[in-house]
């Protein structure tokens, strides 16, 4: 039965996942006007798919151990009560932010939510020194990195166009834009759906393939029945944006997630994404910084959050 319940709650963790990150690889194409939110949607949905599927394809080539993280001994990270907190945690961190239209980190939901639990599990003797490595860096850097990136990126091509009279083909740019924004969904979904599947590796009943494909279609119902906030945020209430600005902050986005990747510098999807479309809109006095401030205090906040609500459900469960 607690295996069970393990599975019921990666399957929720992967839905309360699609719907807060599905949208944000399509943000600028919907509020560009590129396309409808319905296409928007659509598009996310089966590039993330066609990613959950090549990581399904590669099986346990690229599913690694949930250990958590380093937090603490391995003997206590891997018994399944310890996972199923941390999915219920994170999974109900993650859903809630997205029913408010928060467009936070999966990843450092999961920091949180291991925190907790471990906290619980093996007192003050966690390792504190991951917050810095997987939360605080990777916050910080991420905004100073891509913000200034995008906006720079915005005003040159803004530049030129002005200065040399350039007529983008209006085609080829949304071919392109479709494209960058297809190629970050399907990276995310390839990561996501391996990282969620990592909690179910102890479940020798169920195979591999099959529970990630249940994953991917937990991640693809949350994004089609849930996103509608995160889409609000992410592409109307933080800019207004045209079709340049949209183009130029996935520009960047892409970019460095690649070199994050590439380089190993703690680079978050979710943080480069929004700060990308904060970064376009600075260009024009069009960003709405209060709203740019509470999605960051919502990043903030996430990790105590998912922390609390992960040590009652390790608490809980103990007893």
């Amino acid at each position: 039965m607690l295996l069970i319940s393990l599975f019921i709650a990666t399957l929720f963790l992967a839905y309360a996942n699609g719907a807060n990150d599905n949208f944000k690889g399509v943000a600028t194409l919907f509020g560009s006007r590129t396309t409808s939110y319905q296409t928007a949607i659509l598009w996310a949905t089966s590039t993330t798919f066609a990613g959950s599927l090549a990581a399904t394809y590669l099986g346990r080539n690229i599913v690694t151990e949930f250990t958590g993280k380093g937090i603490l001994p391995d003997a206590i990270a891997n018994n399944p009560e310890f996972h199923l907190a941390v999915a219920i945690a994170s999974g109900l961190t993650v859903l809630i932010a997205a029913i408010f239209g928060f467009p936070i980190s999966t990843y450092h939901s999961l920091i949180g939510a291991m925190f907790g639990a471990g906290l619980v599990a093996h007192g003050l003797q966690v390792n504190f020194a991951i917050l810095g490595i997987n939360f605080i860096l990777p916050l910080f850097l991420s905004a100073i990195i891509a913000i200034p990136l995008s906006a720079g990126t915005y005003s040159l091509i803004d530049y030129l166009k002005n200065r040399f009279h350039w007529q983008l083909n209006q085609t080829i740019t949304n071919i392109l834009h479709y494209i960058s924004a297809g190629i970050f969904s399907f990276a995310r979904g390839f990561n996501d759906t391996a990282k969620i599947a990592s909690f179910i590796l102890i479940i020798d009943y169920f195979s591999l393939a099959g529970a990630m494909i249940t994953i991917a279609m937990a991640m693809g119902l949350g994004g089609l029945l849930n996103s509608q906030k995160i889409a609000e945020t992410m592409s109307t209430k933080i800019t207004s944006m045209n079709r340049t600005q949209a183009i130029s902050a996935n520009i960047i986005t892409s970019l460095l997630l690649i070199a994050g990747t590439n380089y190993s510098v703690p680079i978050a999807t979710t943080q480069v994404s929004v700060c990308s479309i904060f970064g376009v809109g600075l260009i024009g006095n069009k960003a709405n910084k209060y709203i740019f401030a509470q999605i960051f205090l919502a990043w903030i906040f996430s990790l105590p959050i998912a922390t609390i609500i992960g040590g009652i459900t390790y608490r809980l469960l103990q007893g």
